[in-house]
């Protein structure tokens, strides 16, 4: 039995490295030297293609959290790149150049690494090949169809994403939980209900937020923004998305003006995304107007809204935590086509996806860290099958279990957080034998 790497991303490299330094031969399949996507420059793996930003280096982030995760289960990309680093305030940024070509140096030299230049349009599902398929948010063409037809209709071409918001950080005071016409449970939905006076202003600020840029590669023309939406009249979000019949406000006991809905992200309730409001607006003006909207004043957001050219499976109908195929478990998948969203987390499924390749050839039983690790939390997400309407995830705290009882300072929460994560994975990796 042979193993067979598909793409030298972040993911790539670190699914190719794991299996190389558990003393097994793998290829790694990189069709860079033949073709690039829109995305990339170089011929370079481990391409940092947006920022040259990992994001925070310190353990009380989630980002830091993270990395030092990583870090104990043998990550390549991260003793590189703190060996790259350059100044970037409390943020491990590195020199990019440096960084892909050390990736690419220690790959191409490594003994059990055979790196082959080629375009893949098939993957091979025979029971003689583990293959890892890491071939980033702009998969496409034949492949794509491939996988397709390899795992039906669930593979989506495009991120229309609404922001998500922790549960704990939305002021209840002011929110509260029904559904509509009293079809479902009260924690089904969040609501945050407007009078006339804050949703006229909230349009305003709406629809004179700044936009992001839009890419030519990354153009999504399926559904409306909610700021677009907002353009076409005062009124036209609260008839859509924003409406509020068949809810009561508890605090008036009256229809609020407008209502714009949150809801469970995930199956322990510990996030919440806005209903309808996809949005191609700045991040900061995201966290500046959905500010705005009663009861979240004060909310931590996990993920703001994305609109852009997204190659992702609906993992969670489709993968198992180790990142494995349910319907053919030789056969896993790695980095952001997983719905993974980041840098660090496309690398970091790829080490969980390396070890778990290297088990499934061993006949051991899958390692995947417990779900109060950020690792852990990050591939129960993508495998939970209660999300619906799935949506690419990065590292943040809302999906890890809370403290208890609750720490109300967010700094030692963070720490809190922590240091139980990183406990619990020294404790997986001592016993995963």
């Amino acid at each position: 039995m042979k193993f067979k790497v598909i793409g030298a991303g972040l993911a790539g490299v670190e699914a190719a490295w794991q299996i190389a330094e558990a003393g097994y031969p793998v290829e790694l399949y990189e069709m860079k030297g033949i073709k690039r996507s829109p995305a990339h420059k170089t011929d370079l793996f481990a391409e940092l293609v947006c920022s040259n930003s990992l994001k925070a280096s310190r353990l009380e982030s989630a980002a830091g959290l993270l990395k030092e995760e990583m870090f104990l289960l043998g990550s390549l990309t991260v003793p590189v790149a703190r060996g790259c680093a350059v100044p970037a305030g409390g943020a491990l940024a590195v020199d990019r150049d440096i960084f892909s070509q050390q990736i690419t140096d220690k790959i191409k030299s490594h003994k059990n690494i055979k790196v082959i230049n080629k375009v893949v349009d098939t993957i091979d599902s025979d029971d003689d090949t583990i293959t890892i398929v890491a071939t980033g948010p702009l998969t496409d063409g034949v492949l794509a169809e491939n996988i397709k037809s390899l795992v039906g209709e669930y593979l989506s071409f495009y991120d229309a994403a609404a922001p998500i918001v922790t549960a704990e950080s939305v002021d209840m005071s002011k929110a509260f939980g029904a559904s509509r016409y009293e079809r479902g449970g009260e924690d089904d939905y969040i609501n945050c209900p407007f009078n006339k006076a804050e949703y006229e202003s909230f349009i305003n600020e709406l629809i004179n937020a700044e936009g992001a840029v839009v890419h030519d590669f990354d153009v999504y023309e399926g559904c409306m923004p909610i700021e677009k939406l907002a353009k076409r009249g005062l009124d036209a979000p609260r008839f859509g998305p924003m409406k509020p019949v068949g809810l009561i406000d508890p605090n008036t006991n009256h229809r609020p003006w407008a209502c714009v809905q949150l809801r469970r992200e995930n199956s322990k309730g510990t996030m919440f995304n806005l209903v309808g409001f996809q949005t191609n607006l700045k991040f900061g003006e995201q966290k500046r107007v959905f500010s705005m909207i009663p009861g979240l004043e004060n909310a931590e957001f996990v993920r703001y809204g994305v609109m852009h050219r997204n190659s992702f499976l609906d993992s969670p109908r489709l993968l198992n935590a180790d990142f494995s195929l349910r319907k053919n478990k030789n056969i896993f998948f790695a980095g952001q086509i997983t719905g993974v969203e980041g840098y660090m987390e496309s690398a970091a499924s790829g080490i969980i996806a390396g070890i778990n390749a290297v088990r499934y050839l061993q006949g051991k039983s899958e390692f995947v860290p417990d779900t109060d690790t950020m690792i852990g939390a990050l591939c129960d997400y993508i495998s939970d099958k209660s999300v619906k309407n799935f949506q690419p995830m990065g590292a943040n705290f809302g999906v890890l279990p809370p403290i208890e009882p609750k720490i109300r300072d967010k700094k030692e929460r963070y720490k809190a957080l922590a240091d139980r994560a990183l406990a619990s994975l020294m404790n997986s990796v001592e016993t995963k034998d």
